[in-house]
């Protein structure tokens, strides 16, 4: 028979095991490209309030945060810290349809959240062309879509609650707290752990599809003239084609009044077939251009030719997995996102365009949007009404590979500070400490927040390491 001792022993280790809270030492953490590894401590998955709280409190040194782990230059994890894997942490905490709100657990999907809303006829109002992000991922990152009107995700959050570095829980609103709202949404972990969020909800629409190709140089005009102040417009992008890099085809979806043409509600919860990969592959790898030339002239006039009517949370709940390659061992599909002012787009793109052909990089797809100035978060990409440039490539896993995309990265970025403009955190770290702090002139009252609120320096990753508060004057 086991002692008392023993057995309250083996009682504590079941409780801990159960909350997540014991996993295996020296884990290793990545993220979605595999090009940034990091041994971390432990892992541990918490379900409440109560178990962030707790490991906060009864653990030293290093934290770090990640959820669906799409960030892709090591902004979830630091070696040797503490890990929240915060996915199993995914609940809805509060739903009220007639105001049109909904609180959640930090971890869980934004598909999940449509799940929950959909039947209420109701939509979330900003969050990612893709639905398989975790909340607090996209409230860390000030995430945006392809919503016309919107701007960055805190413009629809009412609230959130967030455990800081001394294990105290505080909700922190525009009026409540301020300095801490507006730092941690868009602050990338350094702040403290987003348990819980209050998001403002919209309605759900029918909504039509219709596409335009047109040269890139006529672009801003028309987005202004026919987009921008649309009362009908929900969705819009632009996608640029690569190599040539001087027309595009754009895209609207608008609602309307028309019986739907898809009659289901969300897309179906279905990973990424062999399919779906081996176009991103012809896209990508098919010898002569042959792939992005069948893409422009072949594939997408023929799809644009169909115009399709269905409901708004359909269009939102795409699952990224079907970008996912075939392998990332030799090569993979990475990201990079730019910003610059409206005024300013046709003084960007030519520079763009120049850096990316002398540059040869291998450019499967440049999407434009639009983003209303920021409300006030510290560390705003949007400082002003910006179009955005998201650059989806492909590049090679070696260390000279690797070295390669730093270079025409800080030409991209010095291109777009000489137009006023910034580019996306989120992605893999290559800007200097200069160029950091030109696009993020904010950043040293960011960091004097997290030092007085963080003074050990507990919450990191490799982004801050990056940009130490000492090196932001």
């Amino acid at each position: 028979m086991r002692t008392p001792g023993k057995l309250i022993l083996w009682v504590a280790l079941a409780a801990l095991f159960s909350a997540g809270f014991v996993l295996r030492a020296s884990e290793v953490v990545n993220d979605v490209t595999l090009l940034h590894p990091v041994v971390v401590d432990r892992v541990i998955r918490p379900r409440t309030i109560g178990d962030i709280v707790r490991a906060v409190k009864h653990s030293t040194g290093p934290i770090s945060i990640g959820g669906a782990r799409h960030s892709q230059g090591g902004q979830i994890a630091q070696e040797n810290s503490l890990h929240f894997d915060m996915t199993s942490f995914n609940k809805v905490v509060a739903f009220d349809p007639v105001e049109k709100t909904i609180t959640v657990q930090s971890g869980i999907t934004w598909r999940d959240i449509q799940d929950m809303i959909d039947p209420a006829d109701l939509s979330v109002s900003i969050m990612q062309s893709y639905a398989s992000f975790t909340v607090g991922g996209s409230l860390s990152v000030n995430c945006h879509g392809r919503y016309v009107g919107a701007g960055p995700i805190i413009s629809s959050v009412q609230s959130i609650k967030i455990v800081l570095a001394d294990g105290r829980l505080i909700q922190t609103s525009p009026c409540s707290h301020p300095d801490i709202f507006y730092s941690a949404i868009g602050g990338y972990g350094g702040i403290g752990v987003i348990v819980e969020a209050t998001l403002q909800l919209t309605d759900n629409a029918r909504v039509a599809r219709t596409t335009e190709l047109m040269p890139l140089r006529q672009y801003r005009s028309f987005f202004l003239s026919k987009i921008r102040d649309s009362p009908t417009a929900v969705f819009h992008n632009a996608d640029i084609y690569p190599p040539a890099y001087d027309s595009v085809r754009v895209v609207t979806w608008s609602a309307t009044d028309k019986p739907v043409t898809i009659k289901s509600r969300l897309r179906p919860r279905t990973a990424s077939s062999w399919g779906d990969r081996a176009k991103i592959s012809f896209l990508a790898a098919a010898p002569l251009g042959l792939g992005k030339w069948a893409r422009q002239y072949l594939v997408d006039p023929l799809n644009g030719l169909a115009h399709p009517v269905e409901w708004r949370n359909y269009e939102a709940s795409f699952d990224v997995a079907e970008l996912e390659p075939g392998s990332r061992e030799k090569s993979t599909d990475v990201l990079q996102e730019y910003f610059v002012p409206v005024e300013r787009f046709d003084d960007f793109y030519p520079k763009l365009r120049t850096i990316l052909r002398e540059q040869h990089v291998n450019v499967l797809n440049i999407s434009v949007r639009h983003a209303r100035k920021d409300p006030g978060s510290l560390l705003a990409w949007a400082k002003t009404e910006v179009f955005a440039f998201v650059i989806y490539y492909r590049q090679g896993t070696t260390e000279p590979a690797k070295r390669a995309v730093g270079i025409w990265t800080r030409k991209l970025i010095g291109a777009a500070l000489s137009v006023n403009g910034s580019y996306y955190l989120p992605y893999q770290i290559w800007a200097d400490r200069a160029q950091f702090r030109r696009a993020y002139p904010a950043a040293a009252r960011f960091l004097a927040i997290k030092h007085r609120v963080d003074p050990q320096n507990r919450f990191r990753n490799k982004l801050w390491d990056a940009y130490d508060p000492a090196l932001v004057k």
